[in-house]
């Protein structure tokens, strides 16, 4: 079989199927209800920060798609975007909460391991004296 560019059809990509974004959308709507629920709980914020972020991305892409293919946004992806934004910043704050709350725990524990240490060299100061 004799196959030449020439011989063989173009394709045809202005036909292509458009995909809607609704599948996106729902993603991102998911993942911006999880970093807003999630933003405050410590140690899992860590997590729920990435996921605002990829719901941020994938909410955005939904947008774009919904708009290629019905020339509006989706409703889903229009939520997922506000959801998501308002989860970055929920789970941002909630990151910068636990990183304050570990180092003041850290500082009020080496101040007291202080005192504590210094207590002892008084309580044995003041054995060997009497």
């Amino acid at each position: 079989m004799n196959q030449n560019p020439q011989n063989q059809e173009k394709l045809d990509t202005n036909n292509a199927p458009v995909k809607s974004g609704k599948g996106m959308s729902i993603a991102g709507l998911v993942l911006g209800i999880l970093g807003l629920v999630g933003g405050f709980i410590p140690f899992v914020n860590y997590f729920t920060t990435v996921c605002a972020i990829l719901g941020l991305i994938f909410a955005a892409i939904g947008m774009k798609r919904s708009k290629l293919a019905y020339g509006h946004a989706n409703g889903l992806a229009v939520a997922g975007l506000v959801l998501s934004i308002i989860g970055t910043s929920f789970a941002a704050i909630g990151v910068l909460c636990t990183i304050a709350c570990m180092g003041s725990l850290c500082a009020a524990g080496n101040s007291l391991g202080c005192a504590m240490g210094e207590l002892l060299e008084n309580a044995e100061l003041y054995e060997s004296l009497y």
